[in-house]
């Protein structure tokens, strides 16, 4: 019994340090129906797209500002049909995102855009001007508009793009 528990401790340690596992804790990859699939570190967010912020209550009801990147700014750099061009068969798209531990939130690509959403939803790195705090980051969605947090999906290693199939 002693010698499984001294099996699982070092499984436990090597997958922590493993390449893969550092991977998702450090970038996120765009794919999916995009023309140019992306893996995008905080720097790389920093570096090469526009900064917001959002102030807004968590699901507690206390007041932080989230800085970030919008999602749209990032599905657009991914090559995404966007704007005017979204229209017909491209509004059947839709946006997985997935946390490394699983769980998985959807949004429409009409409700990202804002040509025809007011919504801002924002891919945040830094609560209150520190980065989000382990658990909850390095990357995570903050959707203001939603009435519940839900989708506020946390660690994300994952956005996918996929179009609806009937």
């Amino acid at each position: 019994m002693k010698n499984l528990v001294c099996i699982k401790i070092v499984c436990l340690v090597w997958f922590a340090a493993s390449p893969a596992y550092a991977q998702t804790l450090s970038s996120f990859t765009v794919d999916g129906e995009v023309l140019k699939p992306l893996t995008l570190t905080r720097d790389n967010l920093v570096g090469m797209f526009k900064q917001d912020e959002i102030r807004t209550t968590d699901k507690d009801g206390k007041e932080h500002v989230f800085k970030g990147v919008k999602l749209i700014s990032i599905l657009d750099s991914a090559g995404v049909t966007l704007g005017g061009q979204l229209r017909g068969q491209n509004l059947a798209k839709y946006v997985l995102i997935k946390a490394v531990d699983g769980y998985q939130v959807v949004f429409s690509i009409a409700e990202i855009d804002e040509g025809y959403s007011a919504q801002t939803i924002l891919l945040a790195y830094d609560i209150d001007d520190a980065p989000l705090p382990k658990g909850e980051g390095p990357f995570r969605m903050i959707v203001p508009g939603d009435k519940r947090h839900a989708r506020w999906i946390r660690e994300i290693t994952t956005i996918k793009v996929i179009i609806a199939k009937q």
